[in-house]
């Protein structure tokens, strides 16, 4: 169990750490006024970059925290820890994952509680969203049924960000991308809570194997749920017109573009199975599907950034 914590610590500590320095390279300082003889004018000063390093406290205390629940939890079989050591598992690195990004923001006036709200809101919304409709379009499980598994989540993750969005500004891609992230490491936190106790039931009360189902969906959540929700969201914002939302092509593009690497997370496998040896077609199918993804959310990064310094050098 130690040996499985510490390698869900790396992976998640290397998946950061990439995406850590590829940031540093952006990294914007505050915008001051200073006088000059002539006319004032907008200056950057020298980079003066926000502390960062809290989601890491976050994760390894998180980490600890969860290793000392399940310890107790089989030393004394108390069942009145299972909810807190299944919340804590199952929300610790989604938690990690907002706050990494949250401290990235740059020139966002976004603020925590928004930030927060809309984990929450995306997280419920989706969850009740989803479980309502995946019955109702879904009779049976295979690659069609994985897309518009895909389509439906996607729609239903996007439903916190709208709620929490509306009465506030939201023209700022970045802020988008922040808020589409929580979104969807919300609905993450509580899929996987749903999955570990239905593995924990089914397993006749195997803790072994919800430690196991809690790591690895843990470790790989930012990789999916949030990665694609905040790809939607940052375009939603972004052509955002006068405060109100379009449902332009560009949106329409986004949204259908991270319903199918939704899909093809669910599905690909399947229909790699047939060339690959067992375990190789999962691990190809989410080393692409995750790639692609972390590809275009640091692409849709990079040019908010850039959109967010142009804006301030127009006021």
């Amino acid at each position: 169990m130690i040996a499985a914590l510490v390698l869900g610590l790396v992976a998640v500590r290397l998946g950061f750490a990439v995406l850590a320095r590829a940031s540093a390279s952006l990294t914007v300082p505050p915008v001051t006024r200073r006088e000059l003889p002539g006319p004032r004018i907008l200056e950057l000063p020298h980079p003066r970059p926000r502390a960062t390093g809290a989601w890491w406290r976050v994760l390894l205390i998180g980490l600890l925290l969860y290793a000392l629940g399940v310890g107790v939890l089989v030393l004394t079989g108390n069942p009145n820890l299972f909810p807190t050591v299944f919340l804590l598992g199952n929300f610790l690195v989604p938690v990690s994952y907002v706050a990494f990004l949250y401290e990235r923001r740059h020139l966002s006036r976004l603020s925590l509680p928004t930030t927060a709200l809309t984990f929450l809101y995306g997280g419920f919304l989706g969850v009740f969203a989803a479980a309502v409709l995946e019955p109702v379009f879904i009779r049976q499980l295979d690659f069609g049924s994985a897309l518009v598994v895909g389509l439906i989540e996607e729609f239903a993750k996007i439903l916190g960000v709208l709620l929490v969005a509306r009465h506030r500004r939201h023209s700022e891609e970045l802020d988008g991308l922040i808020l589409g992230a929580a979104a969807g490491m919300g609905f993450a936190a509580l899929e996987s809570t749903g999955y570990a106790f239905t593995t924990f039931l089914s397993s006749g009360g195997s803790i072994s194997l919800f430690v196991g189902v809690t790591l690895l969906r843990g470790v790989l959540s930012p990789l999916g749920h949030g990665t694609w929700t905040a790809i939607l969201a940052g375009v939603l914002f972004r052509e955002t017109r006068g405060r109100r939302f379009r449902l332009d092509g560009a949106v329409i593009g986004a949204y259908l573009t991270v319903s199918l690497l939704h899909g093809l997370w669910d599905g690909l496998p399947g229909l790699l199975d047939s060339f690959l040896v067992p375990g190789a077609a999962v691990l190809a199918a989410l080393a692409v599907v995750s790639a692609t993804g972390l590809a275009l959310l640091w692409w849709r990064w990079r040019v908010a950034i850039r959109l967010q310094l142009a804006s301030v050098g127009q006021d």
